[in-house]
């Protein structure tokens, strides 16, 4: 009997040791295979050097919108080695009819961020400066290009082509994911935002998740009121034509024809192609349907085009192919967000008159290229977000000086019945006409050359020093007095509130900002 009970107690144990021998191994077994993906992570951030995120997220980086901005950017970050998604409304080649010149300035910035191959193969046309008329005389601006490598001017071309190029460089990379669909909100978990959630081509619903989300999705972002202050202006629209083999004045060069109500632009897009832009002050355009729109450009805006151009012009405008887009303006406003940045359109706008909006964004992505690139892993959100928070502060200088030249010149160009402003948009022309550094130094401001805050005060204030110096000169009354009077105070009051909006502490005294000086987060 007491052998039975040995027996008996001796099996039992067994089992047991079995069991916990089991529960052991299982959990040993999980633990295992936590440990070796973590080691996994560790040897791809020490073995090949590339910046991986270590939360398991699919990406490291969305980004949402694949225009100018998203897709230099997806390529730019892809090539550091961080796995970028995507997601792009509609993947198809856009037809717009602003976003064609490319600044001199801009040009730079995209040999420096490796892109620029895009603008070969779309016949794009070189640009070495503008021309400008008012009132049957003109006189030619070129970009002072003397110390750049010949290469080196401004590009003009058809936006979608250009688009796709730059869409297909980015998803030549292997850890570059393109894809089409509509973003419809930001995930955001305790305060940082996690991903996206969006509708793709064939309707699903989907969620995306990565440590930073970037959103580019441009002028009619859905997204950026969560993440900034959006103060929408539109001072204007413009009308879109294309003229078809006309002979511009100055060959390779933008015309600018200050005619009434406001300026007229022409320049290449193509070999064959000349693209017109009417501005129509306001928010309302006549109608194209029942023919005003036709009657408006060739009865109030044919007679002002230079004659060479005139015949070119008219032909477009019978040919029908009309379109408009409204002009929108908008400050920077960011709201600090974790986990999520703005760029491109969707994050700033200046009037499209001096063609800087891609020098801005392609500006903007160098900027923050070089903060991201000392960073292994991004998943601190918080620490990221202080630490980014100097991103605003390094741009402001070249992308005020550019915001503020597109809103003060647009204002100056425009026709006014006020005797005022009519000098100061005759004495623009004619300090401009002066050539040398008169001339030299705005374009090297609208060209993106030299976007210095300081610098473009000094112009401003000098072209209205020169205004009221024509006033006074050879005998000053009291009427050409109070005119200058009123000149001086105007021109105060156009420049002055644009400065406001940018940030006159960023703008003109970066340095002084605790954010300029930040260093990256520990990890």
């Amino acid at each position: 009997m007491a052998d039975w009970y040995l027996w008996a107690w001796i099996l039992c144990s067994t089992m047991t040791l079995v069991v916990l021998r089991g529960s052991v191994l299982k959990r040993r077994k999980g633990n295992g295979i936590s440990a070796t993906r973590g080691e996994s992570v560790k040897r791809v951030l020490a073995g090949n050097g590339e910046c991986r995120s270590a939360d398991g997220s699919d990406a490291d980086v969305i980004v949402v919108g694949a225009g100018v901005a998203g897709s230099a950017l997806a390529h730019t970050l892809g090539k550091d080695g961080r796995r970028v998604h995507v997601i792009e409304r509609d993947l198809t080649e856009p037809d717009r009819i602003v976003g064609e010149l490319l600044q001199p300035g801009g040009y730079l910035k995209l040999i420096e961020l490796g892109h620029e191959d895009c603008v070969e193969e779309i016949d794009a046309q070189k640009v070495f400066g503008y021309a400008l008329f008012k009132d049957g005389k003109h006189t030619r601006l070129s970009y002072p290009l003397e110390n750049f490598h010949s290469d080196v001017s401004g590009r003009s071309f058809h936006n979608g082509r250009f688009i796709q190029r730059m869409r297909e460089k980015a998803a030549s990379l292997p850890n570059v994911r393109l894809e089409q669909g509509t973003v419809t909100s930001l995930l955001e978990e305790k305060g940082t935002i996690r991903g996206v959630q969006y509708k793709t081509k064939d309707g699903r619903e989907l969620t995306a998740f990565a440590p930073l989300t970037i959103v580019c999705d441009g002028c009619f972002s859905n997204l950026r009121r969560s993440l900034c202050n959006p103060k929408v202006d539109v001072p204007s629209c413009f009308v879109g034509l294309v003229l078809e083999n006309c002979h511009l004045p100055y060959s390779n060069h933008g015309h600018v024809i200050l005619a009434d109500p406001s300026p007229i632009l022409f320049y290449p897009i193509s070999s064959t192609e000349v693209r017109c832009l009417v501005d129509i002050p306001g928010q309302k355009v006549p109608s194209i349907a029942n023919g005003e729109m036709t009657n408006y450009l060739k009865t109030i805006m044919a007679h002002q085009v230079p004659p060479e151009i005139y015949d070119s012009f008219v032909a477009a405008v019978d040919k029908g192919n009309i379109r408009t887009m409204p002009n929108r303006s908008m400050p920077a406003s960011p709201y600090p967000t974790p986990g999520a940045l703005l760029m491109g359109d969707a994050f700033n706008m200046r009037h499209p008159l001096t063609g800087g909006g891609m020098t801005v964004a392609l500006s903007d992505i160098v900027v923050l290229h070089d903060l991201l690139r000392p960073l292994r892993d991004l998943n601190d959100g918080p620490n990221l977000c202080i630490y980014l928070e100097s991103f605003y502060t390094l741009r402001k200088p070249v992308a005020s000086t550019i915001n503020t030249l597109a809103g003060a010149l647009y204002k100056v160009f425009s026709a006014s019945p006020d005797q005022a402003r009519k000098e100061m948009r005759q004495a623009c022309f004619d300090y401009l006409s002066l050539g040398g550094v008169f001339s030299t130094g705005p374009i090297s401001l609208l060209s993106g050359l030299n976007p210095r805050p300081l610098s473009l005060v000094m112009h401003f204030f000098a072209v209205a020093i020169y205004g009221i110096g024509r006033l006074l000169v050879p005998f000053p009354s009291p009427k050409r007095i109070w005119i200058g009077a009123r000149l001086i105070t105007g021109a105060s009051g156009i420049i002055f509130p644009i400065i406001k909006s940018e940030g006159v502490r960023q703008m003109f005294f970066p340095a002084t900002v605790p954010a300029y000086y930040r260093a990256p987060p520990l990890k």
